[in-house]
């Protein structure tokens, strides 16, 4: 059995950092990742004026619950659409201030709309720079007095995060109605990090209330990444080996954990502890069809071992991986066409048939998950190179490393 540590979850550091921003008192995370996503967010805060420290294993942020301890400031997204979409709805609280936000073209691209719409009817002071509905764009911060809200999250569940996130810090709090929601885990994340920061919000089906008060300080262990570790369970599966990952267990609050599930329908033994997840193969995966609407980052990692599957696999209900860092759904398509690999597409979904596919340089599109997906199948595919391998610097900056360590000693095992 070959154990592997994963580093700290994007999507849990993300949330923990704004919450440790906004609560009263002093907030340790524990274990958070370090990666430029989680460094730009840092970044972020500081030039907000938060008080933020670094131990190797431990960050401290001083909170503060009237918000932005400057007035003034321009902000860096970098490609994090964490950052992008979290900070802006953390300054609009502030008493009063001028807020820049800009970000790198790819997350210029990436849209906005649904949140900045929502923030402006809550009276949110708000201008985009160029295009509307992406940045950059400018808070200017007066409070926020709550009320409220209809939301599309069909596009991203992170707009409805930002806003849930938000409601603590307004003076009555927040009433959201959800039409749309896509990666719906993702918001029980939201919902269970914010009970551990003193907020308990009611959920009554697709609506959400949020009390005002605010939040207060705690000490944070943030768990293994599900997503990064989608790369590792994909590998033995595909390879016929074991690999165990501590930190995930039964209480694991991702739902990207469930990317086990489908490798189990594909005919792999998982087995889940209190406290970790192992999965193990004999190498031979059946195909199937599946609907990863609320796992889709996980959905490059199933596309990059379909072509080994005995049968076809075809993915469903994933429209919202074309409006990720890239096109997903297309780079996925593109590169296993490359491969030689026979792919069908549609609007929100992927099909693809089982072959011997052929090395090929993989067309990134500066997309991490890309990268750390097509290693896998790489496993079985001697020869795959990357234009961009060093863009898994965004989540997992050692990736390469780690996963050729992985390799190494599941060989030697």
């Amino acid at each position: 059995m070959t154990v592997t540590d994963i580093p700290g979850s994007k999507s849990v550091t993300a949330r923990a950092l704004f919450l440790a921003a906004a609560a009263n008192g002093t907030t340790t995370l524990v274990r958070p990742l370090h990666s430029d996503d989680t460094e730009g967010f840092t970044e972020g805060l500081t030039r907000l004026g938060y008080g933020v420290s670094r131990e190797p294993d431990r960050w401290h942020i001083e909170g503060r619950p009237t918000g932005p301890a400057v007035t003034d400031a321009d902000v860096h997204c970098r490609d994090g659409a964490t950052t992008a979409r979290f900070l802006p709805a953390l300054a609009a609280a502030a008493a009063s201030g001028t807020y820049r936000f800009d970000a790198s073209a790819q997350m210029r691209r990436r849209p906005l709309a649904p949140l900045t719409e929502a923030l402006r009817t809550l009276g949110v002071d708000l201008r985009h720079g160029e295009a509307e509905g992406h940045h950059p764009l400018t808070v200017e911060a007066s409070g926020v007095k709550g009320g409220e809200l209809v939301l599309d999250a069909g596009e991203s569940s992170q707009y409805l995060t930002a806003l849930l996130m938000l409601g603590p810090l307004t003076a009555e709090g927040l009433r959201i109605e959800v039409t749309e929601l896509v990666s719906a885990p993702y918001i029980e994340i939201t919902l269970a990090m914010m009970r551990s920061f003193g907020v308990d919000v009611v959920r009554e089906g697709n609506t959400f209330t949020v009390p005002p008060g605010g939040y207060r300080a705690t000490t944070y262990a943030v768990e293994p990444d599900a997503s990064t570790a989608s790369y590792f369970f994909a590998a033995a599966a595909l390879t016929g080996r074991e690999v165990t990952v501590p930190g995930l267990g039964t209480d694991a609050l991702q739902g990207d954990l469930r990317f086990t599930d489908v490798l189990r329908r594909m005919g792999a033994d998982v087995r889940t502890t209190a406290d970790s997840t192992t999965v193990r193969s004999a190498g031979r995966l059946s195909g199937l069809t599946v609907n990863m609407r609320d796992i889709s980052d996980t959905m490059p990692t199933l596309a990059a071992i379909a072509p080994f599957a005995t049968s076809p696999v075809r993915i469903e209900d994933v429209a919202n991986t074309r409006v990720k860092e890239c096109d997903r759904l297309e780079a996925c398509a593109e590169n296993l066409r490359n491969m030689g690999i026979t792919v069908r597409t549609g609007p929100d979904w992927i099909e693809i048939h089982p072959g011997t596919p052929r090395s090929a340089e993989i067309v990134t599109h500066g997309d991490h998950r890309i990268v750390m997906s097509f290693a896998v199948a790489g496993l079985r595919t001697p020869g795959m190179s990357y234009d961009d391998p060093g863009c898994v610097r965004k989540t997992f900056p050692r990736f390469h490393e780690e996963f050729a360590d992985f390799v190494a000693r599941t060989t030697q095992g």
